[in-house]
């Protein structure tokens, strides 16, 4: 350790090296911890990679493991754990890779027409609000099996009513297919992505009638379970109509099929969301109860003296809780959420403490083992950021002496702290994700969170428990109750003057320094955690300093925004909707298309519309005629257009077939002047969820001295052009 005789203090280096040393040996007894962070690093570094990295690499990483792991038995015991720790983010990249080579399923490479049959495996609602239905073993006209996609998702349009269709019934219909988008902007979501790993080859929409084939002679048990949640959800909607049914059915069944949109709004904006999820929080609260319930009847037994009965209510509760997670359709945050109450119920049989870092840790492992692009989702980032806090902070409080104050304070205070806690640790990934943060929202946590766990889950037991003697309604009158008292809540919070405030999308490094380091405050041992409040202070600093595009360009090439003093100025007030509010959400103003529409941004006639960015000029064709008629490339210098352009033009294009390459863009101004184009498909890289694309090469930066110095410099007037206004 670097000690000389007759000194009481190692010197210089070994002084160091000894500090060193002794704070890496502190953190032995916390390690589990860390495993599922470098799990994560790894999983991420995977995502986050412009190309898709070959099996080759993967066997240099595999050796390199074996070498770090040989390594670790030679190096001092301080040291080991950081030569584990490389191994195992390389375990994450590996385990990213094998899961989206098991994903790999056909994807639907072009716009698609004509008839379409498949089995009923889903049915929800769109964004839109529409119904929508999710199909497997799916047929399309003169098209190959091997071409087919295992699965897609039509929305309906029209009159129809779906709740005539049994899940497991065969449809058929005529409709609209198209492969997955990309991201509505450059570094956006990539629903490609998130799609890939559901095996939904293509999406679309029908407005024809949608006819059922056949009905199906035996289902799986995957089919059963289906029938029934749907089964449950209509049952509890006709026995509770109106919104408090199709909240009922939600937290029941996950069916939300028949939510209204003004009521998730509302939800939302009161940050009560959560409370429509089957999450852990219906999953604790549930098998909470269970395991209470079972205690409480078996030690009014003699039983109570023979039998654990603490393991036996742990038993039942997991039991319920592997019911409950497969007649909610075993979505992912309902599997995760499972999967955090399974370890702490096996904590209890193994006579462990349950609630704590070491159990949340164990859960986030299986996760991400599991399904490894959970991670880049809010619902694993929300839900695992809310428990580790919650463990943490009372695990910190259960050294406080509490035993003074009376138990209803004491009870209060919990639900407060909780409420604090959770709403605090969810609030910047909420904000990062959704572009939203609610301002009241711990009021009214605080007003319905306590009512969900006395009320309308131990109503919903008793409804399930009567329902063989036809009596589920007596619990279902209880649940209405809590339903209505939150929804009133809801209403009530959502419609206060300042309710929800806007921010804009941050830096995609934010969320990951932000985490890492307040996982390192967390998790390290010993006064250097709170260096970790460096990385939230560097988040935070990063964020402050976003800042959006100057003009975005969809995908298809309608629509264009620009941004101005008052805000993001919209090319048209009405059509590419969804991409349109994706923008405006992103921001950090979101308002309704026309209104954004109306502002000063843009020089229409006809269906060419103009936009200036410094000197450079950019047109917006719409149409065969406006772009046929249109002389040369009409002043601009870049040309935006949703049809084909089939002629050379003195300007760069980006036409349908360019589009479809790039994706959507963004255009920015450099310092010096020049146009800097960066696409979509640059940033997410050429990955094989987005294969077909093109390659991912680098942003396209032209040039403002080349454009003075030009010959014959184009004009930048838009009448010059040649255009019909049809």
């Amino acid at each position: 350790m670097g000690l000389n005789p007759g000194d009481t203090k190692p010197r210089g280096e070994g002084q160091v090296r000894a500090v060193i040393e002794d704070a890496l040996l502190a953190q032995r007894g916390a390690l589990i911890g860390w495993v599922p962070v470098c799990l994560a690093c790894g999983i991420g570094g995977y995502f986050a990679l412009g190309t898709e990295p070959s099996l080759l690499v993967f066997a240099g990483f595999m050796a390199g493991a074996l070498l770090l792991l040989a390594m670790s038995r030679l190096v001092h015991i301080a040291y080991a754990p950081l030569l584990i720790a490389l191994i195992l983010v390389m375990a994450g990249a590996g385990l990213a890779k094998w899961r989206t080579a098991a994903a790999d399923a056909p994807v639907l490479g072009f716009r698609y027409y004509g008839s379409i049959e498949g089995r009923v495996v889903g049915i929800d609602r769109s964004a839109s609000d529409a119904p929508r239905l999710t199909l497997d073993q799916v047929v399309l006209a003169d098209m190959a099996p091997a071409r087919t996609p295992a699965r897609v998702r039509v929305s309906v349009h029209g009159d129809q009513v779906l709740t005539s269709y049994r899940p497991g019934d065969t449809l058929i219909m005529t409709g609209h297919l198209s492969p997955p988008a990309g991201p509505a902007e450059p570094g956006g979501f990539d629903f490609q992505r998130h799609a890939w790993f559901l095996e939904l080859g293509a999406v679309g929409y029908t407005r024809t009638p949608v006819l059922r084939l056949a009905i199906p002679v035996r289902r799986g048990w995957e089919m059963h379970i289906f029938a029934m949640r749907m089964a449950i959800s209509n049952a509890v909607q006709e026995a509770m109509p109106g919104e408090t049914g199709a909240f009922a059915a939600a937290i029941m069944t996950g069916d939300r099929s028949a939510m209204g949109q003004e009521t998730l709004a509302n939800l939302r904006a009161s940050n009560l969301a959560h409370l429509l999820a089957i999450s852990g929080l219906h999953m604790g609260l549930l098998t909470g109860f269970i395991f209470a319930a079972v205690r409480v009847v078996l030690a009014l037994t003699p039983l109570a003296l023979l039998w654990p009965t603490k393991k036996i209510a742990a038993i039942c509760a997991l039991c319920t809780g592997a019911f409950y997670l497969a007649l909610s359709g075993g979505n992912v945050a309902t599997e995760r959420a499972f999967i955090m109450v399974g370890v702490m119920f096996v904590a209890i049989l193994l006579d462990r403490r349950a609630l704590t870092l070491r159990a949340v840790a164990i859960a986030a492992i299986i996760v991400l083992v599991w399904q490894p692009e959970a991670l880049t989702g809010p619902g694993f980032q929300m839900s695992f950021a809310a428990t580790t806090a919650l463990v943490a902070v009372f695990g910190y409080l259960r050294h406080a002496d509490m035993h003074r104050l009376p138990k209803w304070v004491r009870a209060v205070l919990s639900v407060v702290i909780s409420s604090f806690v959770a709403g605090l640790a969810t609030a910047p990934i909420a904000a990062a994700h959704f572009n939203q943060i609610a301002h009241y929202g711990l009021i009214a946590n605080l007003l319905s969170v306590p009512l969900m766990g006395v009320l309308v889950m131990p109503a919903a037991v008793l409804a399930v428990c009567l329902a063989p003697f036809g009596m589920w309604q007596v619990g279902l009158w209880f649940m209405d109750l809590g339903l209505w008292w939150i929804l009133f809540v809801a209403d009530m919070v959502a419609g206060q003057t300042g309710a929800v405030g806007h921010v804009i999308a941050p830096h995609w490094t934010v969320l990951p320094v932000l985490t890492l380091g307040l996982l390192f405050v967390v998790l390290w041992q010993g006064r250097a955690r709170f260096a970790g409040l460096a990385c939230v202070i560097m988040a935070g600093l990063i964020w402050q300093q976003s800042s959006r595009p100057q003009i975005l360009i969809a995908d298809n090439g309608s629509l264009l925004g620009v941004m101005t003093a008052e805000g993001r100025a919209l090319s048209k007030p009405k059509g590419s909707g969804f991409v349109a509010g994706i923008w405006l959400e992103n921001d950090g103003g979101p308002v309704a298309q026309d209104v954004a529409a109306a502002r000063l941004g843009f020089q229409r006639a006809g269906r060419v519309v103009q936009a200036a960015l410094g000197d450079w000029t950019i047109i917006q064709v719409s149409g065969k005629v406006a772009l046929a008629e249109l002389a040369r490339c009409g002043g601009a210098d870049v040309l935006i257009s949703n049809q084909t352009d089939a002629g050379a033009r003195p300007c760069l294009v980006y036409d349908q077939r360019g589009l479809r390459e790039s994706g959507a863009l963004a255009l920015d101004l450099a310092t010096n002047g020049d146009l800097i184009i960066t696409t979509a498909h640059q940033l997410a890289g050429n990955r094989p969820w987005n294969r077909g694309q093109g390659a991912a090469n680098g942003p396209v930066r032209l040039s403002l001295d080349a454009k003075r110095d030009a010959v014959a410099p184009r004009s930048d007037r838009l009448l010059q052009a040649s255009i019909g206004a049809d």
